[in-house]
């Protein structure tokens, strides 16, 4: 039996995992859960797993779902301690984090310390502090499992190493997002509707505009050289809009590797959680005669201009990445809020990669300093 806390809960990746946790019972025990204010699902969730340690929030969501859920026994916390309580439940085996942006980082970081096996959903925890959290994980001995697809892809290839001597590079593939084909002259336009309607993946809103401007990618540009020990050479993008191959390993005899599947984050979870076994999914089979094609293109770095900056600040090492993470944190917020355009995204990152001077990363505090300052930088450069 292994035993699980989730940080996100609520959200997709943690309503998925859930969803692939109730058909295996006799494999997985929920021990914490972690939400930010959906408490209508969360107490849900809570009378259908029966969790130990539950966190929200606010203390007003906790207050709430006390009161609804009085006849459980549940231990309810709330905020930063409330979050670092289920992170570290000593009940837990493995934590899937699944918290969007940097609020992932302080409880992943408590968990590996705490000796928790790690199955990461958050990319922003690799890209804020990847060596951080790379070298507490080695320390304490503690696996870091991927969940993003095409991380999980490149796992599954190399046979479950992180590293592997014969490696040459790896291939991320991208659908291209909604915007694939439309002209850089229309970009102006985008409406937050219009970029939340993927293709291909049902994901957040955040995730989804990143998605859309391609940053995605970029965060994982960042998030495979700390995971699998790459320098940024090793590492391309390649669009496939069929979104079938999640991603490639070329070796240095020319031999590639490409793990498919069918476009359910269901696979990529529940592999993470049950490594180093498989276990079966509702999900239907991969059905190769209906595919009339695989194809492949280039990423346009003029027209998506965040995958190139990802590179720079993985180059550029340090704070960098930080910055480049808090930056489209907040350029996405203010594009879902109205107050830029599309376009803005990109330029408030460049801005803020511009105005920030680097510098290495020895502590936590680093990485959130460089983290307060990016948002502060693009805020800044908002007109009045």
């Amino acid at each position: 039996m292994k035993r699980v806390s989730i940080l996100g809960s609520t959200g997709t990746i943690g309503v998925k995992a859930l969803a692939m946790i109730d058909l295996h019972r006799d494999t997985f025990e929920v021990v914490a859960l972690a939400a930010r204010d959906n408490i209508d699902l969360l107490e849900q969730q809570i009378r259908r797993f029966s969790p130990r340690v539950v966190a929200v929030g606010t203390s007003k969501a906790a207050t709430a779902l006390k009161e609804r859920v009085h006849d459980l026994p549940v231990e309810i916390g709330w905020g930063d301690d409330g979050m670092l309580g289920v992170a570290t439940a000593s009940e837990a085996d493995i934590v899937l984090t699944a918290i969007v942006g940097a609020a992932g980082l302080l409880p992943s970081l408590a968990a590996i310390k705490a000796g928790k096996d790690i199955a990461l959903a958050t990319k922003e925890v690799m890209v804020m502090a990847g060596e951080l959290v790379i070298a507490e994980a080695r320390a304490r001995g503690v696996r870091l499992l991927p969940v993003d697809s095409e991380h999980s892809a490149i796992f599954q290839c190399l046979g479950g190493q992180h590293s592997c001597a014969y490696l040459k590079r790896v291939l991320l593939t991208s659908s291209g997002g909604p915007f694939r084909q439309r002209s850089k002259e229309s970009f102006a336009s985008i409406t937050p509707n219009e970029a939340l309607r993927h293709p291909t993946w049902v994901m957040g809103k955040k995730i989804t505009i990143d998605s859309a401007t391609l940053m995605n990618k970029g965060l994982e540009v960042i998030e495979a050289s700390w995971f699998f020990s790459l320098t940024p050479q090793q590492i391309d993008v390649i669009i496939h809009p069929q979104s079938i191959i999640h991603s490639m390993v070329e070796f240095m005899d020319g031999a590639i590797l490409a793990q498919m599947g069918v476009t359910d984050m269901g696979l990529p979870i529940l592999y993470a959680l049950s490594y180093p076994d498989r276990l079966q999914t509702p999900l239907p089979p991969l059905d190769l005669n209906s595919l009339s094609a695989l194809t492949f293109e280039p990423v346009d770095h003029d027209r998506f201009p965040c995958v190139g900056f990802a590179y720079q600040a993985l180059k550029a090492g340090g704070t960098y990445p930080a910055v480049l993470n808090a930056a489209n944190e907040v350029a996405v917020d203010l594009f879902l809020s109205g107050r830029v355009t599309f376009p803005d995204i990109s330029a408030l990152i460049a801005h803020a990669m511009d105005s920030h001077r680097g510098h290495k990363i020895d502590s936590l505090e680093d990485a959130l300093d460089a983290d307060r300052e990016a948002r502060e930088l693009v805020l800044a450069a908002l007109p009045t």
